[in-house]
């Protein structure tokens, strides 16, 4: 049976955290930290003018997406063929799905195949710890299922703030470590009822030592926040003036959350960050989103285009991040990112090793 259990209150049972990643919680704050320096350094690859290394030649990744995608799907594919391994995608529109095959048996059959790593993306919350639980041989990366989490989003949003802040500080991302997180004050506003997003990035930021608070309509809180880390924010223009990042989530149509609210006009009217909002923001502050943004709904258009938005930068990022998380599943130990040399001393590579 399937988990629905609300990861930032009772993470579901998983398997070996050496194996996979199906939640932020699999890392925790060193682990997070791992992800985060090595994905430095395909960041550094990813400039090159041949963007490639052979790290992982030779292994094969499977992309099974349940449920549409964009972003995520592209980000790790294009991530494994930076790495130089073969990529399989399921479409699930044509395969045995649509004529009543098993989600067990199709993990099964593409399993038995030779995949070395399957990313799942699955409407069904807790559908990848059960595939997890199936897999005999491979690693099972959690894309995003149903309500639940989103593990990889909420590690590029990370590394994405600390390179901005890095900037600012003219310093190398990696010399600031993840201390540059405690104390920031981070507000995630907007449809956090149905976010996986949500979920895992109030994980990741507490992890962090960040002081996470959210805000949107009642109707679309989660029901209970027993176990969440996080403060609700009553006023979103008095709670603008005192954070450093506004991490904006769209209104989720497609999971229900259009019933929650009266009007896309009334939403924007009480939720949006308009452009009189966006002025009360203090200085230095920037906002993100995981995109797909819905312009003049959560964000105005004018404020999507401002400098402090960090959505593009965000998407760009998102292959590094996913290159470091096949990395460290699939990497031959003791190998450089970068290249098939000695890895650099203090960067450990296999996920799960001294998770704080």
């Amino acid at each position: 049976m399937i988990s629905t259990a609300d990861p930032v209150s009772a993470a579901p049972e998983t398997t070996s955290t050496e194996r996979h990643l199906l939640s932020v919680a699999d890392l925790g704050r060193s682990g997070i930290a791992e992800v985060l320096d090595v994905a430095e350094a395909f960041a550094e690859v990813e400039r090159r003018s041949m963007p490639k290394v052979p790290t992982l030649r030779g292994r094969v990744v499977a992309t099974l997406f349940f449920e549409e995608s964009t972003r995520t799907r592209l980000s790790f594919e294009t991530a494994a063929k930076r790495l130089s391994a073969d990529v399989l995608s399921l479409a699930v529109g044509t395969s045995s799905v649509k004529k009543g095959e098993s989600l067990r048996d199709t993990i099964e059959t593409v399993e038995a195949m030779g995949i070395d790593a399957l990313i799942v993306r699955h409407r069904s919350s807790g559908a990848c710890h059960q595939v997890a639980r199936w897999a005999r041989r491979a690693h099972v990366v959690n894309a995003g299922d149903g309500w639940h989490e989103h593990p990889s989003q909420a590690l590029l949003d990370c590394f994405t703030l600390r390179q901005v802040w890095a900037e600012r500080a003219g310093v190398p991302p990696a010399s600031m470590g993840i201390d540059c997180f405690d104390g920031k004050r981070i507000l995630i506003v907007g449809d956090i009822r149905h976010s996986r997003v949500a979920r895992s990035q109030v994980l990741a930021y507490d992890a962090l030592g960040a002081s996470v608070s959210i805000a949107g309509p009642g109707s679309l809180l989660p029901p209970s926040l027993a176990g969440w880390p996080v403060t609700v924010e009553p006023d979103l223009d008095d709670a603008l003036t005192r954070v450093d990042v506004v991490s904006l989530l769209r209104i989720q149509a497609e999971r229900g959350s259009g019933a929650f609210v009266p009007s896309l006009r009334e939403y924007t009217e009480h939720w949006g960050l308009t452009s009189r909002r966006a002025s009360r923001l203090a200085p230095g502050a920037v906002v993100t989103h995981p995109g797909p943004m819905l312009r003049g709904v959560e964000v105005a258009g004018e404020v999507a285009d401002l400098p402090s938005m960090l959505a593009t930068r965000q998407v760009t990022n998102g292959v590094a991040v996913r290159m470091a998380i096949l990395f460290l599943l699939l990497g031959a130990p003791g190998t450089d990112p970068r290249a098939a040399r000695p890895v650099p001393e203090g960067v450990r590579v296999a996920v799960g090793s001294d998770r704080g």
